[in-house]
């Protein structure tokens, strides 16, 4: 490694507190050694990713941004989300005689009997629907008029005391089921509105499929996600993304479990299931949670490729949620779901000349999305499961032995049923473990080390959800503030120091409705037409831009840093071994001089970037960017980078790019 001529930035997040007693006296220098000269493990690609559940509303009245709920008729309430727009005189009624296809069974027969006023539905959107002002929306409809009922409806977005924002009409409606679509434009901007359609005349009209969606999208897809969650999304730079979840995954029963295959073809078609968060706590119960599956496999598959992050779908290995009935499927049915596993692999990987190969190439993606990880069951334990994940691993190694499993391990890890499953695991030859954390910040500061003893030999592990939480773990009380974010920080100086065992991670859950929301913490956070990133999203994003390449040891007093006096670190080579990087977190809450000596290193200029705020501090809708990163000069000389961290930071030293 070079680095006599290596030019270094500096980037710092750091969070500043100044405490009832003041800020505490600065220390002598502590003095750092970056050993570029002995280079150790690669750092996996997917080491900083991230984890999609459909929870919090984040894929309906999230990510995949249809404005109107229930859109098919198809919740077992049909008419959730709808009722009477006017007080014309009118019905409707929900039908399933001479549908528009055996998935979708349920449409609504609108009809009206005054002539001098149209009669109409409205929908009330998810928690409203969000217009913007001068933008495009399309609006569409499966539609067939009945006898001699109305050819014509008008689309229409209002709000309170009949305010209407923005209309559209469609025409030409005929006696046999068929799509219609136009634009509409609102004239002013309204996050909580309603969708109206009202007919054109007395007389009776079928709908189905109602649908107002933005024109504008994330990579401009029709249909596709939202826009500036999927850049925030991107401006993570994550290794991979891992979906569809999550305990989703597994449902409340097999029954409700998610099966990939009816997630793929044209929306309008995908069977819909209750959301398994619907329920699930007491305390904020969403009746009106389901999934339409408008965001389904080829859509998380184009949207890993559209992020650069490797595709790590999670499937059921015939086990329901533990959490809940803890359903199994027999042995003798296991095929069924191991023969799902090896239909998605040869969908995402297949040539077109294969059966699922053709059907990727039917839905406009001929190229395989090259995918080289799955995860077999989530959060699951007990004798049950190893006898599962071994019969999916003899069937898909057999055929596809370059794809990596992901294993699944017993969530409660400190327990001893759950070292003797990963103990289990590990004989088998797993290539990945899950674990997860959801802790408090004290716990992550502690738990920096936390793999430095594992055998640096045989399975890797998938930190695959963890999160900081303030406040008890389910309780709906935990905050984003800088605190958990900064333990979240320390904690990862660890995984990347032993990254010759861990290979990928990622922070749990992602998204989540601010009106809408059933856990905290969450990565980001966003109303119907606002987002917001988190401090512990620049956390991700800090760390996910900066991976590196080969973990260097750095030294303090001849020991490697993790977490003495509140001090953490972590270093690897960049720019093909000829540059380095090191990241730093001071946990105190006083100023911490350093002083990194880089043995072989001249002088050279770089930046800093750093964030001031109190420990408790978040990000808010209102208050976007109450933690965010700024920007100053930095100078190294001599080999030497003298700077005062900041009391609760985080930062990056790095290679100029």
């Amino acid at each position: 490694m070079s680095v006599r001529t290596v030019a270094i930035s500096l980037t710092v997040l750091a969070a500043t507190v100044v405490t009832a007693t003041g800020r505490r006296p600065a220390a002598a220098p502590v003095t750092l050694v970056l050993g570029v000269d002995h280079p150790g493990a690669s750092i996996a690609k997917t080491m900083v990713g991230v984890f999609f559940e459909d929870i919090n509303f984040a894929a309906d009245g999230g990510l995949y941004p249809e404005r109107v709920k229930n859109r098919s008729f198809e919740f077992p309430d049909a008419l959730m989300g709808w009722k009477r727009a006017t007080p014309a005189a009118g019905a409707f009624t929900v039908r399933t005689d001479a549908a528009v296809s055996a998935n979708n069974p349920h449409y609504l027969r609108v009809e009206g009997t005054d002539p001098a006023q149209p009669f109409g539905v409205m929908n009330d959107g998810f928690r409203g629907i969000g217009v913007e002002a001068g933008k495009s929306y399309v609006f569409s409809v499966v539609a067939r008029r009945v006898g001699n009922g109305p050819t014509a409806l008008r689309a229409e977005v209002g709000g309170a005391l009949g305010a209407v924002y923005g209309t559209a009409r469609v025409d030409g409606i005929g006696p046999n089921w068929q799509r219609h679509s136009v634009t509409l434009v609102p004239t002013r901007t309204q996050p909580s509105g309603r969708l109206s359609v009202f007919l054109d005349g007395p007389g009776a009209m079928d709908v189905d499929v109602v649908s107002l969606f933005p024109a504008e999208t994330y990579k401009n897809r029709p249909g596709g996600l939202r826009k500036d969650l999927g850049e925030l999304l991107d401006a993570l730079h994550p290794g991979f993304l891992r979906f569809p979840g999550g305990c989703i995954v597994e449902g409340r029963y097999l029954e409700y479990r998610y099966q990939w295959k009816k997630t793929i073809g044209d929306p309008a078609d995908r069977t819909l299931i209750v959301n398994r968060w619907n329920d699930e706590f007491v305390n904020k119960p969403a009746p009106d949670y389901y999934q339409s599956f408008g965001l389904g496999f080829f859509e998380y598959f184009q949207l890993a490729e559209d992020i650069g992050a490797e595709p790590l779908p999670i499937l059921n290995c015939g086990m329901a949620c533990q959490f809940n009935s803890g359903e199994l499927a027999s042995m003798n049915r296991i095929d069924q779901y191991i023969q799902d596993a090896l239909d998605l692999i040869e969908f995402a990987n297949g040539p077109i000349t294969s059966t699922w190969g053709k059907r990727r190439a039917d839905l406009g993606h001929p190229a395989p999305f090259s995918m080289k990880l799955l995860g077999v069951g989530n959060e699951q334990w007990g004798p049950d499961y190893l006898p599962r994940f071994a019969a999916f691993q003899k069937a898909l190694k057999a055929k596809y032995p370059d794809v990596q499993l992901v294993a699944s391990a017993d969530p409660f890890i400190d327990r001893p049923a759950a070292k003797e499953q990963s103990a289990s695991l590990r004989g088998m030859g797993a290539d990945l473990i899950d674990e997860h954390f959801y802790r408090t910040p004290d716990w992550f500061l502690a738990h920096a080390s936390q793999y430095d003893g594992y055998a640096r030999t045989g399975s890797k592990i998938f930190v695959g959800e963890y999160a900081a939480h303030v406040r008890p773990v389910g309780s709906g009380e935990s905050r984003n503030v800088w605190q958990a974010a900064l333990a979240e920080a320390a904690f990862l100086t660890g995984l990347e120091r032993n990254a010759d065992v861990v290979r990928m991670s990622a922070y749990a859950p992602l998204f989540a409705h601010t009106d809408a929301w059933q856990w905290t913490p969450n990565l980001i956070w966003f109303d119907n037409l606002r987002a917001f990133a988190t401090p512990n999203y620049y956390v991700q994003q800090l760390f996910a831009a900066n991976r590196g390449e080969t973990v260097l040891p750095i030294s303090r007093d001849g020991k490697p840093v993790e977490g003495q006096d509140g001090l953490f670190a972590s270093a690897a080579t960049v720019d093909g071994g000829h540059g380095f990087l090191v990241k730093l977190v001071n946990a105190t809450d006083g100023p911490m001089p350093v002083r990194i000596e880089v043995p072989g290193a001249g002088d050279a200029t770089g930046e800093a970037v750093f964030i001031a705020a109190d420990p408790l501090a978040e990000n808010s809708l209102a208050a976007p960017d109450r933690v965010k990163p700024i920007q100053e000069p930095v100078t190294m000389n001599a080999g030497v980078i003298e700077r005062t961290l900041p009391a609760h930071s985080v930062t990056v030293l790095r290679p100029a790019r």
